[in-house]
């Protein structure tokens, strides 16, 4: 495998909040803790040490052992789940929707990020222990955002009716998304490892929890991948001291609103990917997910007729906290309070919602977590990069929007100029002995001259595209093979990682995958890699 990279303020695909960030601008060091730099996790690790009290060790162990009762756990995993008893131990986290058969390839790209991040502490801290955690959000409920996954640019689709936590959802009517990945898959011999692994896990169990905890256990168990549901009553009553202050005090809402406001004041560009509620929970009880919601003192489920008085709901939190559900602004605090964590990894859209919430933490005495942005990835392949060769593109090329990219190759191998910028130049040097001449003269003609300078440089302009256009119906063949590969690459005009499920390169690599990206992906690097095999 080739490895290359591009930064990625050049893909034109990541915020500037987020480009700011990896660039390590002063102005937003006031949002976060400590940059992912391996230099700055021995002070991350004595902080969180002394922040985490060594009672939730016992109940996170106690509450993993019982979550993977029933299922096959590799030695690996034994060993980190027994090794987060000790307090020398601590955790790398990234987490993730429950999208059918993983969804987008992103979701490999997370998990290999964390367990390499973890070996690399090891490497560098050989006396403490780091355990690779995958964080499944099965108290989500946007059922129409993980219900499908993307082969060969075919939507496969499972159609129910869902309400509540997706995690609680029923694996019935998945034997008929089964079929159709049967029959998009293919017989070749890794087509058949797919099926027989898309079959265990979702016809084999249940409840989609567990069959993604099947799912993500057999793609990395090996490599001692540790999953953890948060839908746990013993890890939630470790949560009720900070839920009662959400809920009845507003911290979160405070401290968060005022963080986005300071952020706006940085940069107007900077785009706010999450508001806080007054109350951020939701009541999670018979198949309802709903926000909890206080008027006049009295706190109602919304969309149900459950109400509370403020005793009643402290009540309900002291004796069934797993009933209250934390949303996107308390599940990361959640996190944080049951985990001896270091480093959070995620995409840019969920760093840039962390970055809301330093103060917040601070406020709630939780130690913040370093924010790595995961690793994103294209993958090319041979034949891929040879069309690339044949038609002398650069893969930086293919980053910029359709539209850019045509024009940009069209104006690099035509055999005449088509950039007119010469011509502006001299446009407007002999306008600019117009314009004097009008101030020695008559200074109403300054209009005029404006006027007469604008129009004709509108007309330059429709010359050059009326030129730029000719020259794209002469080498039509060659835009459309240009467009072609772009669009392979760039499957719907978006990242590779967005679009395609692993599936896909898993039909091409089989069990080298995984030991494939594991070899090439460093969780340190802050560019966009691209991966030629």
């Amino acid at each position: 495998m080739e490895v290359d990279c591009i930064p990625f303020k050049e893909t034109g695909y990541f915020s500037k909040l987020i480009c700011d960030y990896l660039d390590q601008q002063e102005n937003l060091k006031p949002f976060y803790n400590r940059f992912p730099s391996a230099e700055n996790f021995k002070d991350q690790i004595k902080e969180k040490k002394a922040n985490y009290p060594p009672s939730h060790r016992k109940v996170l162990v106690e509450a993993l052992k019982g979550q993977y009762k029933g299922f096959e756990v590799s030695i690996a995993t034994q060993d980190n789940i027994a090794s987060l008893a000790k307090e020398n131990t601590f955790t790398i986290i990234t987490g993730h929707q429950l999208n059918l058969f993983t969804g987008p390839l992103y979701f490999l790209y997370k998990i290999v990020s964390t367990l390499k991040l973890a070996k690399e502490l090891k490497n560098s801290h050989p006396n403490t222990d780091f355990v690779p955690v995958y964080w499944m959000a099965t108290e989500d409920h946007d059922f129409e955002e993980i219900n499908y996954f993307n082969l060969h640019g075919k939507k496969i689709q499972w159609n129910r009716s869902a309400s509540g936590a997706v995690g609680a959802l029923s694996t019935d009517g998945l034997d008929a998304v089964f079929e159709m990945l049967s029959a998009e898959l293919g017989n070749t011999g890794n087509a058949e490892e797919l099926k027989k692994l898309f079959k265990s896990a979702y016809l084999e169990h249940s409840t989609l929890t567990d069959a993604t905890r099947y799912l993500a256990n057999a793609l990395f168990g090996e490599e001692g991948l540790v999953i953890v549901d948060g839908d746990d009553t013993a890890l939630k009553r470790l949560l009720i001291p900070y839920a009662e202050k959400d809920i009845f005090e507003h911290v979160p809402f405070h401290e968060i609103s005022e963080s986005i406001d300071q952020l706006s004041k940085v940069s107007s560009d900077y785009s706010i990917q999450v508001n806080p509620r007054e109350i951020n929970y939701f009541y999670l009880k018979d198949g309802i997910r709903e926000r909890i919601v206080e008027n006049h003192g009295k706190f109602h489920v919304f969309n149900t007729e459950i109400n509370f008085s403020a005793d009643e709901l402290r009540d309900e939190l002291q004796h069934h906290p797993e009933r209250f559900s934390p949303n996107v602004v308390a599940r990361p605090l959640y996190q944080e309070v049951i985990l001896p964590n270091l480093c959070y990894i995620g995409g840019g859209g969920e760093l840039a919602y962390w970055l809301e919430l330093n103060s917040y933490f601070g406020k709630m005495g939780i130690t913040f977590p370093m924010l790595l942005l995961r690793n994103s990835v294209l993958v090319v392949t041979e034949k891929q990069s040879k069309k690339l060769e044949k038609l002398d593109l650069k893969l930086s090329h293919l980053f910029l929007k359709q539209h850019s990219f045509i024009n940009k190759k069209i104006r690099d191998i035509s055999n005449i100029d088509i950039d007119f910028s010469s011509q502006k130049k001299v446009l407007e040097e002999q306008f600019e002995h117009m314009y004097q001449l009008a101030k020695e003269t008559d200074k109403s003609f300054l209009g005029a001259v404006k006027a007469q300078e604008v129009k004709q440089k509108k007309g330059l302009d429709a010359l050059e595209k009326r030129l730029l256009k000719a020259q794209k119906r002469k080498l039509k063949d060659h835009v459309i093979r240009m467009t072609d590969l772009q669009n392979e690459l760039f499957p719907n005009r978006s990242l590779q990682e967005r679009q395609l499920n692993f599936s896909e390169l898993y039909l091409e690599m089989g069990h080298a995958l995984i030991p494939s990206l594991l070899n090439s992906l460093d969780p340190y690097c802050k560019e966009f890699t691209i991966i030629k095999y």
